[in-house]
């Protein structure tokens, strides 16, 4: 097949893998490479593709204090540019972004609190497969960090906190998450003038400090076979290999998330149309074994859209809000439990009295037994729309790597949820809510 026809191959791969399809959970095999690196991988040869995500422990937590952003920053300017190297010329972000446009393909990098991940997504036809996985092996090991570059980025995210000062959802979050972590790096967010110190010798010390081959947990979905996988990660990994030796040491631990040790209230003015409600506190790692009781019980309490009581109380009932939404955020450490809704500001206290009411009630009663089964149906119903894509596959795939969960966990997902009872859930969320510990955080109501 000719070159032209396998790129033309990539829009119908890319839209393929979005469309609905029906597939069982597929088996998960892991190893270990000689370099530390953990690898995760699910053969998927419906489609001439194979995707990685490459996940390192580097994100916003690891940000020294006085560079917040210093990890998004580095993972953003990944995609900016890369060195000259054993003779291939230096490419600037202009010219990496045309060779990845040239061969169909594409990797980019992200950070989150907790991690630093890289991702390739390319056709699997030896050609581009073979030139992809060299290109992106590159880019992961040898960014060129150019200066000129990151002064224009900066400017732009600048820029873009200042805007986002204007708009009272960002005084809300940026206030709850404060209250809810206190010190703890959960809590921190870049400013304008930690992006002011944050400069490319960071960047550059950052990446060599954390982005090293040991501590790679790597998953691989796609149409190629184990050993064809191991091979891939190997050539991703090995301009990484000399920093193996002297950065493979453990890294310093991270505070664990306090809990809440009496109730916090912020109350901020702000002009707005409509008033910003957040209440919440620490909830859940993802690993911790009530996950599923407590993801169950939440489609009840305010993540089943309609059906939830928080909806039916503070919309359907009484008008007060055109939604509102209750939800855990797992993380490695314990990510929030936020209820959000927006209202009226003169309504904003009334709508405040009801979901607090409700949040109440629910961790003292637990869920009804039919409730509890309506949000079990609909779960389990919709489980497999969680995998019906290979990038949803590997989603699942990297969670699970990242986590430390078992390899069995997609084929018992059903069987955790449908075994569970209205006692287990109610049990979960005494044990992890405390309804009169809880950060309130109001802005733009009326007082």
């Amino acid at each position: 097949m000719s070159l032209k026809s396998w790129r033309g191959l990539v829009l119908l791969a890319l839209a393929a893998a979005v469309l609905p399809s029906a597939r069982a959970a597929l088996p998960i095999a892991h190893w270990q490479q000689p370099s530390g690196a953990q690898v995760y991988f699910v053969q998927s040869p419906a489609l001439p593709m194979v995707q990685v995500q490459i996940d390192f422990d580097a994100g916003n937590r690891r940000d020294p204090p006085a560079l917040k952003g210093l990890a998004d920053a580095t993972a953003g300017m990944a995609s900016k540019g890369v060195r000259e190297e054993a003779g291939q010329p230096a490419l600037d972000e202009n010219q990496l972004g045309e060779a990845w446009a040239d061969l169909g393909a594409g990797f980019g990098a992200s950070a989150t609190a907790d991690r630093t991940s890289y991702e390739l997504r390319t056709l699997t036809e030896p050609r581009l497969l073979d030139a992809a996985v060299a290109l992106a092996a590159r880019q992961l090991a040898r960014p060129s960090f150019a200066p000129s570059v990151w002064q224009r980025e900066r400017e732009q995210w600048t820029s873009a906190l200042r805007e986002a000062e204007t708009r009272p959802g960002t005084h809300a979050s940026r206030a709850f998450r404060q209250a809810v972590y206190a010190d703890h790096p959960y809590g921190q967010a870049e400013t304008p003038e930690t992006l002011q110190r944050i400069g490319t010798a960071s960047m550059q010390a950052f990446h060599e400090r954390y982005i090293v081959p040991c501590r790679a947990k790597v998953s691989v979905v796609g149409a190629v076979d184990r050993a064809q996988a191991d091979a891939i990660v190997r050539r991703l990994l090995a301009g990484l290999d000399a920093r193996r030796e002297a950065s493979c040491a453990g890294l310093p631990d991270i505070a664990p998330v306090a809990p809440l040790a009496q109730a916090v209230r912020r109350d901020i003015r702000f002009d707005s149309a409509q008033a910003q409600v957040l209440i919440g506190q620490p909830g859940i790692a993802r690993s911790d074994p009530d996950y599923f009781a407590l993801t169950a019980g939440n489609y009840v309490l305010g993540g089943g859209g309609f059906v939830s009581r928080l909806m039916q109380e503070v919309r359907e009932k009484r008008g007060l809000t055109y939604g509102i939404s209750s939800s855990f955020s797992p993380a490695l450490q314990a990510g929030p439990f936020a209820v959000a809704l927006q209202t009226r500001p003169d309504q904003a206290a009334q709508a405040l009295d009801v979901a607090t009411g409700v949040i109440r009630d629910f961790v003292a009663q637990g869920p009804t037994p039919e409730e509890l089964q309506a949000a079990k149906d609909n779960l389990i119903g919709g489980f497999p729309l969680r995998l019906d894509s290979n990038a949803k596959l590997l989603a699942n795939v990297a969670n699970i790597a990242w986590n430390g969960l078992p390899l069995d966990y997609l084929e018992t997902w059903t069987d955790q949820i449908a075994r569970l009872t209205a006692d287990d859930v109610r049990a979960a969320f005494q044990r992890h809510l405390q309804p009169d510990r809880m950060v309130t955080v109001t802005v733009g109501a009326q007082p």
